[in-house]
């Protein structure tokens, strides 16, 4: 696949507001002197744009609940290479271990070729001062709930990759958390698949060391729906693999409490 239609498909809605314009520029200072493929890039992103558009017009007149467009794979992986660079640059320093876990990260989902494509843009993206909270706000609009889950998970995963998570990283993600509309407890049962702790079972499935077998029994169905790899499926399949993660981590967590608990 071309570098163009590439990242022609990518746009999507994100193609206006901020995350369009940090897209923008960093296409620009990819594609710098090459008239004909921006151009090409311009006419796609705008025709992904009206796409949108009517999509979500047509939703509209259905339902109301069906207002928000159903995010696609390319509006997730832009979401994604901002919001990664917001984390990264939180503590000041840009690990190269962080910078590596980016991209293999990138190359397991997409490949070779794409990943190489999107690390490119990331580098680009990387420059620019991003306005996280409007960032996150057009997100949070234009994306649905499991997605955005799915982006959390994403973020704690480059903060720990290089053996800890700074205070300043933890900081920026709990903020990007609530920007995107994520309840303190999803925030809370995310992270708490990226620390070892006494408590970590009864975090991640939201609940307390209080709760009864019975509760637990509850939390684990209620969890175990909600981060179950399906909710994510028309994000393709190469994102399954994020999904299935947050998967095993509750059902691990319940199989911890039911040996501990005897049930």
């Amino acid at each position: 696949m071309s570098f163009a239609k590439w990242i022609g498909g990518a746009l999507g809605w994100s193609f206006g507001g901020p995350v369009g314009a940090i897209i923008g520029l960093a296409i620009g200072s990819l594609i710098d002197g090459a008239a004909e493929q921006s151009g090409f890039l311009l006419n796609e992103g705008q025709q992904q744009q009206r796409r949108s558009r009517q999509s979500t017009s047509r939703s509209r007149t259905r339902s109301r609940s069906h207002s928000r467009p159903q995010t696609k794979s390319g509006d997730f992986e832009v979401s994604l290479l901002i919001l990664a660079s917001v984390v990264i640059k939180a503590d000041g320093i840009q690990d190269q271990r962080e910078l590596d876990y980016v991209r293999q990260q990138f190359v397991s989902m997409y490949g070779k070729d794409r990943a190489n494509h999107a690390f490119k843009l990331f580098k680009n993206i990387n420059k620019q001062s991003i306005p996280t909270r409007k960032v996150c706000l057009q997100i949070k609009q234009m994306m649905d709930h499991s997605s955005r889950l799915q982006l959390l998970h994403f973020l704690f995963g480059i903060a720990k990759a290089d053996g800890m998570v700074t205070d300043n990283e933890v900081s920026q993600i709990y903020m990007i958390s609530g920007y995107l509309g994520i309840s303190t407890r999803d925030y809370g049962s995310i992270k708490a698949m990226f620390y070892n702790s006494s408590d970590n079972a009864y975090k991640i499935l939201e609940i307390t060391k209080d709760s009864t077998d019975d509760e637990v029994k509850r939390a684990y169905r209620k969890m175990a729906k909600k981060y179950h790899p399906d909710k994510v499926i028309h994000l393709g399949k190469e994102h399954q693999k994020g999904a299935e993660e947050k998967f095993r981590q509750v059902q691990l967590a319940y199989e911890q409490l039911q040996k501990e608990r005897g049930f």
